[in-house]
């Protein structure tokens, strides 16, 4: 199994739930008054069987006109068509926008021949409109285009992928556990999102249930460090692929 993080970089989100590019080195976190500061990392895992992304960004272009994420691939050698998996933790627009692509003016599936693992539940929540952190028109896109395998609850995708439905960050929030020839690896999307959230126990206000998702992440950060469990943060701003040490009630992170 290899793992590849395909980073989009850093953004300040403020109360309009837009993300603007920041670079720690230029930009002034003053100029960005109440704003959140986030970093963005799909991932790219090679089994023998598999091309799989984890979460797919927010789908920004470089200057080509080209996705991030489809150019990240590429750098790893790999082409955006040989993608075969997408597992979806959820669909807020920071994890979902790189579903798709603008085209001739027009959305189209970015990974068209990859089948797309989605809680239905959260498929129905997103497309509903029903709140700004889901963008509509990416799953009107999607739908009757891509490949979706819509799925409820907790269960086995393939031999040695598991989704779990775990409610946390939002109602129908999944996590997934991979599991191929011994080699261990957990993506919990938002729920354990970067390092310092196991480092430092509290409530976040931007999860639907944020006592379950600090309860989640110690669950999480408990059978990691047990059992040798690869972990893969989506939001961290430094450690995106980790091994978690437990010792005398506090974690600690090392770069995998």
């Amino acid at each position: 199994m290899k793992i590849f993080t395909l980073g989009e970089g850093s953004y300040s989100v403020d109360a309009t739930k837009k993300f603007v590019p920041f670079n720690p080195a230029t930009d002034n976190y003053r100029e960005r008054p109440a704003s959140l500061f986030i970093h963005v990392n799909p991932f790219l895992i090679k089994t023998d069987t598999d091309l799989i992304v984890l979460d797919t960004g927010l789908g920004y272009k470089d200057t080509r006109d080209e996705l991030f994420i489809h150019q990240h691939i590429r750098n790893t050698g790999f082409d955006p068509s040989d993608v075969t998996l997408v597992l979806m933790s959820h669909l807020h627009y920071d994890h979902s926008g790189g579903l798709v692509v603008e085209r001739n003016g027009k959305l189209e599936p970015s990974f068209p021949q990859a089948k797309h693992v989605i809680q239905q539940k959260e498929w129905e929540t997103a497309i509903s409109g029903v709140s700004t952190s889901y963008h509509k028109e990416i799953f009107e896109a999607l739908q009757n285009k891509a490949n979706i395998t819509f799925v409820e609850g907790s269960g086995e995708i393939q031999p040695g992928i598991r989704y779990e439905l775990s409610g946390g960050h939002s109602l129908y929030h999944q996590v997934f556990w991979i599991d191929i020839d011994g080699e261990k690896c957990f993506f919990g999307g938002d729920e354990l999102p970067e390092p310092e959230q196991l480092i430092r126990k509290f409530v976040a206000k931007y999860d639907f249930d944020g006592r379950k998702a600090m309860q989640l992440r110690e669950e999480y950060g408990q059978k990691a460090a047990a059992e040798g469990w690869t972990c893969l943060f989506y939001h961290a701003k430094s450690i995106t692929v980790g091994k978690v040490e437990y010792q005398d009630d506090h974690f600690k992170i090392l770069p995998a």
